[in-house]
């Protein structure tokens, strides 16, 4: 679940791609990347940790512009130790190209196959961003060979687009720099991963563009939002500012996925025609609902989020079971977000130094925690250790989202049923597990139905860790398998670059 960015402006872009992309940083803490591009060059600067670790004054000086792509990495897929990893990926043929990806790809040994066996690529790394990359380039020369002039077109670019929905399967939300022409962005077919469109009219009355994971970079950047990127739909913006788009003419769906909406993404963005905001809130009003017909109601003095992700719908809850609400949980803001931590070691370490409970408010209390969500249950067990060694009389979680029973294979860390606490267990079970009074989990027709209702267009949704029904079609029981093999590895499913007896070292400033 990485952030990604993308700008065609009238300015030195530079600042502005460093501005969004820390918008962006909730969507990935362990690599970040720009490229800028003046006139026909790349200019490039990425490495590991956050936004304000990978860039200093120096390297943003080189960064010169008026357009370019960005990205923050969540490793779900490749090696999550190598900065080598980190994005955007090039490739310099046809004409130069780089590429930022959100998502995660389901078929990327048969494209890694065919790149390199086929079409004599060299993958460099074990990402399937950098396959995608390959494939893109490779159907772009495609479009490009029968050209007279060797000139690209904006139908080109939109065929290779078509050929690249028809060859890949999983979900990707991609903003790529064509050097010489401009900005691509394209959504697959399912719409699984968000992209959105903005603008800003400048003084000389054109329009700058942007593209992003989510709306909420558009805030920092003074951009407003136009619209969503539709399923499949592909977007043109040349590097004078010309705005071209073309949708997939094969079949579509839009299906987002709901995890964007329980945790990934932030409050105050809007995404698919949803506000996210409003959709924690009513999640808090279905699972009160929930709430009173499996909890002792006369047993609960208190409720409170663990924050900050779930605070929206704790408010909302104790609101409608006319409990007082309470923050007796402080977070520190300077440790990053303990789901997408690569490795359950980094993870539990840092529930404690993340969260600080008040004895005073939990001292011979009857609590209710509110959740987004419970994946792993590491965090949940820690919580109520924690408060009950403050005092708590008894804990009760309540989570905003559905038992995390199934492994997701579209861009969130959680590829193992083996890791998933819901997996094999009822919410009593879960309880027990995890040492607290009892638990009660968001029904996900109940879920469904709250984001729905803020926009009825959505078809359906992408719930397969809830539910095990994947969008795609291509997943197995042998997939999954190799998947949990595979993760247990290194950390996601990844392809395997030939062994060659030479090799490129590709080094990147981590000053």
């Amino acid at each position: 679940m990485c952030g990604v960015l993308g700008l065609v402006g009238f300015e030195p872009v530079n600042q502005l791609l460093y501005d969004g992309l820390q918008m962006l940083q909730h969507r990935g803490q362990d690599a970040a990347g720009i490229v800028t591009v003046e006139g026909s060059m790349f200019h490039m600067h990425k490495g590991k940790g956050m936004v304000r670790e990978v860039f200093r004054t120096r390297n943003m000086r080189d960064l010169q512009g008026n357009a370019g792509i960005a990205h923050v990495r969540y490793p779900t897929a490749g090696n999550a130790g190598s900065s080598a990893e980190a994005q955007p990926f090039y490739v310099s043929s046809p004409f130069g190209i780089v590429l930022a990806h959100n998502g995660n790809l389901t078929n990327t040994e048969e494209l890694y196959r065919n790149v390199c066996d086929q079409h004599l690529r060299h993958i460099n790394t074990s990402s399937d961003s950098e396959v995608l990359l390959n494939v893109f380039a490779h159907e772009l020369r495609q479009q490009v060979t029968g050209n007279a002039d060797r000139r690209l077109t904006v139908d080109n670019i939109f065929n290779a687009v078509t050929q690249v929905h028809r060859k890949v399967r999983g979900a990707y939300g991609v903003v790529a720099m064509i050097a010489g022409y401009g900005m691509v962005a394209f959504r697959d077919v399912y719409g699984i991963r968000p992209l959105v469109l903005g603008s800003q009219l400048a003084e000389n009355g054109k329009k700058a563009y942007a593209v992003a994971s989510e709306s909420v970079a558009f805030n920092a950047l003074a951009f407003d939002l136009e619209r969503d990127i539709e399923p499949g739909e592909a977007v043109f913006i040349s590097l004078d500012g010309q705005i071209f788009s073309r949708r997939y003419e094969g079949e579509t769906t839009l299906s987002p996925c709901l995890f964007e909406y329980v945790y990934f993404a932030r409050p105050d963005s809007v995404i698919d025609g949803v506000s996210i905001y409003q959709a924690r809130l009513d999640m808090g009003v279905s699972l009160a609902e929930k709430i009173k017909r499996e909890l002792p109601l006369d047993d609960i003095d208190v409720i409170m989020p663990i924050p900050d992700t779930s605070r929206p719908s704790a408010m909302e809850l104790a609101m409608h079971l006319n409990k007082p609400y309470r923050e007796g949980l402080i977070k520190n803001r300077y440790i990053g977000r303990t789901f997408i931590m690569p490795g359950q070691a980094t993870r539990k370490k840092s529930v404690r130094q993340k969260l600080s409970p008040m004895d005073t408010e939990f001292k011979g209390k009857s609590i209710l925690l509110v959740d987004d969500s419970i994946v792993r249950g590491t965090t949940s067990r820690e919580i109520v250790e924690m408060v009950r060694e403050a005092g708590a009389r008894k804990v009760y979680i309540a989570s905003a989202a559905p038992e995390v029973r199934y492994p997701n294979v579209y861009g969130i860390d959680m590829p193992t049923r083996e890791e998933l606490i819901a997996n094999g267990r009822s919410a009593a079970e879960i309880a027990a597990e995890i040492g607290a009074d009892g638990v009660v989990f968001q029904n996900l027709d109940d879920l469904e139905t709250v984001v729905k209702a803020l926009n009825p267009k959505i078809q359906s949704f992408d719930s397969s860790c809830f539910n095990g029904v994947y969008q795609t079609g291509d997943i197995d029981e042998a997939y999954l398998q190799r998947l949990s093999a595979e993760k247990a590895g290194c950390g996601g499913l990844k392809v395997h670059p030939s062994k060659v007896e030479h090799s490129i070292s590709i080094s990147n400033d981590e000053e």
